[in-house]
């Protein structure tokens, strides 16, 4: 027997041995077309139209030059998609076979031999459909015909009497960020956005399998595993679960089957800083006849997650409580990785969520005008201790509320949430992003002339949608130690009092009301789900801008266009005048604004910790960005990280020292994350910028464990004498937990700096030292590596050691002595 027909018998014997078995149609052949055109074209499955027309070298790179509104015209087309497979006599023996969508983008006819099976809407939903009867040996052919979402969109909207703001995305149930965004190109695609597989089973299969976990008792869980069956065929069944057994009788239809599982020896899963991530691996198998007709693998973390909401003396608590214990939310908000989401790799994945692992974060925010990311994100989440707030998606818009729109959003929550739920990063549901907020608040009833009628069926589909089918549908779907459902980030706008009482909170003074960075201090909420701050990426993501040689100037009009915010450049300029200088070479404003994007962060995200327990959570916006682009991210599109990015890892520390000033004092606080008690000598030494200690003081402090404790009041009179512009407050301890902190009494544009002279000693290929014989305040390390640190101060007659991720021959360095000098 040659190893061809081995292979085949084998495969064969296989699919019939074990009952069930999936082929997947992504890698065969697909070819797509302009559904006018007629020649196809090779097409690659996961992919979007955009990519493919790339390949082919149709358009342009839109994330290059000006070319975005060169590819507008294809939002408007309908694309066609095709692909021929094989299937032998043997796997037409199997009694049932499935064709199985992951995703498709999103208004499209599925056809199989010339057959049409389904019409799809739902970008993210999944689509399994019976195939067998229209089935043949040998070759099939498979099409899939995309309609605009735009086209479709506008005809979708005609059937109400009024406009939905940001017509015609509300009606189209796909990402709404491929419409454009303040951070985002609109490159509205179409295609098989994920994988396509052929199914075969015979007698019966599982769908899902649901880990169920009561309280912690101790170190005990009750944990038990619901397992939903659909037996094409009654009858006596095997069940394995790891290594227990159980034999079970399924009738035709839908069984679900509870298997206790004993949890002796397993221990918690813990978010970030609290200990490790715990995850355990199971498998489920059924059998009949003692043949394995299927199968399902999950990998599950023992833990349990409240979200606590009591009135107190100023408003209402909003706090997570994470194995029994109140946990200090610190972390950051999520969009999509790529405009194109097919592009995105694991190891893109991967890197994201450790980057918000060693900035001591321990919650990312799925923001609802994206996508419900791949199952690789909340893989990577769950291994690295992050909690996911997870939106549904819809933002910042009015949605409509028919029967079909909503029973389509039912399966959508359905799927999704079937999908995700044994994740134990999953810490809480959110109906949407911004849109009670966008009623209440925004001026769209006014904007859009609506009748007194108009805009109280806006606000009865809204009830409709957001407090009644989506948490219904999640009660349908979810045990009640999963079910945490917010209906909307935030739950008041922030022009209103209340919304910093209760509730979660979107603060958007600073930026969108252009509120000076100082107001943070007094604008704390219960939990600050978004602030933020724009900053340009890193000089290397810049020059990706362009396709030819980089022209880097603030006039460039590709520079310009990768701002989308259309106020964005008056703005940075505006905070630029109040805190720094605006520089008239790019290399020196792009370090700027970065530094500006940080020092508006620090002081947000300090205030936030500095009031624990009143506030119990801050997520900036945001961690990333999908393309290259001047916005609010820490980590740009290429994965650098920006100034912004090693400031929130100090800031973020378990262990933080904050200074407020108030009209008469400098207030010391003491921040810890830690669940021990902390006993500190702490120094406190004012040092002038050539390192000389002009005052010093020194105390002993007991800081119980998870507070902010105000630990000194330095009252200004005490340092009357000193010139603080030509000084800095260091407040440092070198006992139990070691910490250090440098606070200047002046805006960076004030501070009489002087010229340092910087000093890097090369300790080995991927270790460099740097020195100082003056203060060098920001210090930016410029090469192409990732720096260990980066953007820091260093006092002179002291050293830092900084390791980089590749070796590199030369590194530039620059100070802000250089931008601010006078």
């Amino acid at each position: 027997m040659n190893k061809t027909i081995l292979f085949v018998f084998l495969f064969v014997q296989n699919i019939l041995s074990a009952q069930f078995s999936q082929r997947s149609l992504s890698l065969e052949n697909w070819q797509f077309k302009n559904s006018k055109d007629q020649n196809w074209l090779p097409a690659k499955v996961p992919g979007t139209v955009h990519l493919d027309l790339m390949d082919n070298k149709i358009i342009p790179d839109p994330f290059k030059d000006e070319n975005e509104k060169k590819v507008q015209w294809i939002e408007n087309e309908d694309w066609d998609y095709q692909a021929t497979f094989t299937v032998s006599s043997q796997e037409l023996k199997n009694d049932n076979i499935d064709l199985v969508f992951n995703g498709l983008d999103t208004f499209s006819e599925i056809y199989l031999n010339g057959k049409l099976l389904k019409k799809t809407d739902n970008m993210f939903r999944k689509w399994e459909i019976p195939v067998k009867p229209y089935l043949k040996t040998g070759k099939n052919t498979v099409q899939i015909k995309f309609k605009s979402a735009v086209n479709t969109g506008k005809e979708l909207a005609k059937k109400i009497p009024f406009t939905l703001p940001e017509s015609p995305r509300s009606f189209v149930r796909k990402a709404q960020y491929q419409f454009g965004w303040d951070w985002g190109p609109r490159l509205v695609t179409a295609g098989i956005w994920k994988d396509v597989q052929l199914e075969f089973w015979n007698n019966a299969k599982i769908i899902t399998v649901k880990d169920i976990q009561k309280s912690t008792s101790g170190a005990s869980t009750d944990l038990h595993f619901d397992i939903e069956i659909y037996a094409e065929n009654a009858g006596d069944y095997t069940l394995d679960l790891n290594k227990t057994h159980r034999k079970v009788s399924l009738k035709k239809g839908i069984n679900t089957v509870s298997v206790p599982y004993e949890t002796g020896g397993m221990k918690l899963w813990q978010p970030n800083g609290r200990g490790e991530a715990h995850l355990y691996d199971f498998e489920v198998k059924l059998a009949k006849d003692q043949k394995n007709i299927d199968a399902k693998n999950l990998r599950i973390g023992l833990r349990t997650v409240e979200l606590v909401q009591e009135k107190d003396e100023k408003g209402k608590s909003f706090y997570f409580k994470v194995n029994g214990q109140p946990l200090y939310i610190k972390g950051t908000n999520w969009i999509p990785g790529d405009s194109f989401s097919p592009r995105m790799t694991k190891e893109k994945y991967q890197k994201l969520i450790k980057d918000t692992k060693d900035a001591h974060m321990n919650m990312i925010r799925i923001w609802g005008g994206g996508i419900y990311e791949d199952d690789e994100f909340y893989k990577a989440c769950d291994e690295n201790g992050i909690l996911v707030w997870q939106d549904f998606m819809f933002a910042g818009s009015f949605y409509p509320s028919d029967e079909a729109f909503l029973n389509n959003v039912k399966e959508e929550v359905k799927d999704q949430v079937n999908r995700l739920q044994n994740h134990p990063s999953i810490a809480l549901w959110c109906g949407n992003n911004e849109i009670d907020e966008a009623i209440v608040n925004w001026g769209y009833q006014k904007q859009f002339k609506y009748s007194k009628n108009d805009s109280l069926q806006v606000w009865k589909d809204y009830k409709k949608l957001f407090h009644e089918v989506i948490p219904n549908a999640l009660a349908e779907n979810l045990k009640s130690d999963k079910n945490i459902y917010w209906p909307s980030s935030p739950s008041i706008g922030w022009g209103h009092k209340e919304s910093l009482t209760q509730g979660d909170s979107h603060y958007w003074g600073v930026w969108w009301g252009e509120q000076p960075f100082e107001i943070y201090n007094e604008k704390v909420g219960r939990f600050m789900s978004e602030y933020g701050f724009q900053g340009t990426p890193s000089l290397e993501t810049t020059k990706s801008m362009f396709s030819g040689t980089p022209d880097l100037s603030l006039q460039n009009p590709t520079i310009k266009v990768h701002e989308k915010h259309a106020r964005g450049w008056n703005i940075i300029n505006e905070y630029l005048k109040r805190d720094y200088k605006i520089p008239t070479d790019f290399t020196q404003y792009n370090y700027v604004s970065q530094l500006l994007q940080a020092r508006g962060m620090q002081i947000a995200i300090e205030a936030h910790r500095r009031a624990k327990p009143y506030n119990m959570g801050t997520l900036y916006w945001q961690l990333n960005d999908c393309w290259p682009v001047v916005s609010w991210s820490s980590i740009d599109y290429l994965g650098n990280w920006k100034a912004f990015h090693y400031q929130a890892k100090r800031s973020f520390e378990p262990v933080l020292v904050s200074i407020a000033e108030t009209e008469k004092s400098y207030d010391v606080y003491l921040i810890s994350d830690l669940l021990k008690e902390l006993k500190t000598e702490t120094k406190f030494e004012l040092i002038d910028f050539k390192g000389k200690i002009l005052w010093k003081s020194s105390q002993s402090d007991n800081v119980k464990a998870d507070v902010s404790k105000k630990i000194r009041s330095i009252i200004k009179s005490e340092l009357g004498q000193f010139d603080l512009s030509a000084t800095v407050l260091k407040v440092s301890s070198e006992k139990d937990t070691k910490f250090e902190k440098l606070f200047f009494f002046n805006k960076p544009k004030d501070l009489k700096l002087l010229q340092p002279d910087i000093k890097i000693r090369k300790i080995s290929p991927t270790e460099i030292e740097i020195s100082t014989d003056t203060l060098a305040k920001d210090i930016y390390l410029i090469g192409d590596t990732h720096f260990s640190d980066n953007f820091f101060d260093l006092l002179p007659g002291t050293s830092k050691r900084i390791t980089l991720s590749k070796p590199l021959e030369n590194i530039e360095v620059m100070s802000l002595w250089e931008v601010i000098k006078k």
